[in-house]
């Protein structure tokens, strides 16, 4: 035999034993198994390092450490909240809300999502309007701002924001900013200097100890949040660079959603925001106490839930509140995702509404950001045009928002998009809103965005060019370790 020869067959058999320790030794999704089986057979060697460097599981040990005292509160909390809802105790600000008792039952045991109704929402779909009103709000913080994006860039927006942060953490105002060590990536070593210098603080999130053979590398933190005082809080889409402004050219305007909270939900985005920070910044850990958790009813009425999930935990919290919306529908459902790469129970939820005469409607970017993920949509849409599905493209710019309305009245805005990666890969959290009247005020923005986008008809579909095809058959294969 040659050399050759023998590196091949060295690599057959490697990749046999390899694929054969994955099918039963890794306790994964299946269609994430056979799609990195494929991944192994085709592309032998290579197939083995773009393993290692995005197919290992994250441990699902404790990563969260909370202190017994905190656990201890929180855990009559939920079950103090959760005897009330099965006896019925719980009276709506919005008796229309009744029907949905389950839904937030399921919520508060699984997630351990405080349901709240005092809350004050103002909705964003504007970057410029929503870092106005953030950058006021910090400007006004008395006792501390904290921020968490997965984007953070060094450009116009980066700069002014942290002037602003740098100012405050100099007036005595406590500062944290958390970013993530991936998404943020581009960032100059020196950015957060001139705020550490201030006083302020700054961490990565799972910063890469083994390079590109880490572990974490494939578990980003994608959340997007900030909590000033205490009292205030924002929840969404939008990260931090100018992009997020519609200043560059390549993306044009940029459609995303956001929300502005007053009231009892921002404490759980807080205690989102201490253990997120906590596990990157041990060596700086904040005790949760009164002035993070201030006592006071909130200014408004709507009723809401802030729940998380990631790839820690063994719910996928996130993905069953979608596909629990789903099945609450009577009348409609307004999708909006940037990236459309359903697993099949939420396809088969999405189909079966469909089917049963819910006007089930999904609005995605009409130009890519990332041409492989945006073949993978496509090669599912095709089925879901079948069943009565509408699709719609966005063309005024790219369309980033992560928002679902049900029928006019409940309703949810978050960092999770409708794909693998923010069902299982990504840490990701969500509002679900429980008020009629913000859900209308979501239902009008989908309705107005469409006038902006084209219908993607089943005709238009199946004329797709031959190669267009082919592609999104190959992206669909890989979709699941997307």
């Amino acid at each position: 035999m040659t050399v050759l020869q023998n590196i091949s067959m060295f690599l057959a058999l490697f990749n046999l034993l390899f694929a054969a320790t994955i099918v039963f030794l890794e306790r994964r999704n299946v269609a994430a198994t056979w799609a990195w089986i494929l991944v192994l057979i085709f592309l032998p060697g290579l197939g083995f390092i773009l393993y290692l460097i995005l197919g290992q599981n994250l441990s699902r040990r404790r990563f969260y450490k909370i202190r017994a005292a905190n656990r201890k509160r929180m855990e009559r909390i939920v079950n103090r909240q959760r005897e009330m809802f099965a006896e019925s105790r719980i009276r709506f600000n919005d008796p229309r809300m009744e029907p949905y008792r389950d839904f937030m039952y399921m919520n508060l045991s699984s997630a351990h999502a405080i349901y709240s109704q005092d809350n004050a929402v103002d909705i964003f779909s504007d970057g410029e309007a929503k870092f106005d009103r953030l950058l006021a709000d910090i400007e006004a913080a008395e006792d501390h701002v904290h921020l968490m994006y997965y984007i953070v860039r060094d450009d116009e927006l980066g700069r002014l924001l942290m002037d602003k942060l740098v100012e405050k953490a100099a007036a005595g105002v406590e500062v944290r900013f958390l970013a993530d060590y991936i998404g943020s990536h581009r960032l100059p070593r020196h950015f957060f200097r001139p705020l550490t210098e201030a006083g302020g603080q700054a961490a990565y999130f799972f910063p890469l100890k083994l390079g590109l053979l880490s572990p974490q590398l494939n578990y980003r933190n994608h959340r997007k949040l900030a909590i000033i005082d205490g009292r205030i809080g924002y929840i969404g889409g939008f990260n931090v660079g100018d992009e997020y402004r519609g200043r560059n050219p390549r993306f044009g305007y940029w459609r995303d959603t956001h929300l502005r909270v007053a009231g009892s939900a921002v404490q759980q985005m807080q205690a989102r925001f201490l253990l997120d920070w906590n596990l990157a910044a041990p060596d700086r850990a904040v005790v949760a106490g009164e002035r993070y958790f201030p006592e006071k009813n909130g200014p408004g009425r709507v009723g809401m839930q802030i729940v998380s999930s990631g790839p820690d935990q063994d719910q996928e919290q996130i993905k069953n509140g979608f596909i629990k919306m789903i099945h609450e529908a009577e009348s409609f459902i307004y999708i909006q995702t940037p990236y459309f790469i359903p697993d099949d129970s939420f396809l088969t939820a999405i189909r079966i509404a469909a089917l049963s005469g819910v006007d089930v409607r999904i609005m995605i970017p009409a130009r890519p950001d990332h041409r492989t993920v945006y073949w993978a949509t496509f090669a599912h849409l095709g089925e879901l045009l079948q069943t009565g599905v509408k699709v719609y493209l966005y063309g005024k710019g790219f369309l980033h928002a992560k928002t679902m309305v049900v029928d006019g009245k409940i309703a949810t805005v978050g960092t999770a998009n409708i794909d693998n990666r923010s069902f299982r890969l990504n840490f990701e959290v969500n509002a679900f809103l429980f008020d009629s009247e913000t859900a209308g005020r979501l239902t009008a923005l989908f309705e107005e965005d469409l006038k902006e986008c084209v219908e993607l008809t089943t005709g238009m579909y199946q004329d797709r060019p031959l190669l267009h095809k082919a592609r999104e058959s190959v992206a669909r294969l890989l979709s699941p370790i997307m």
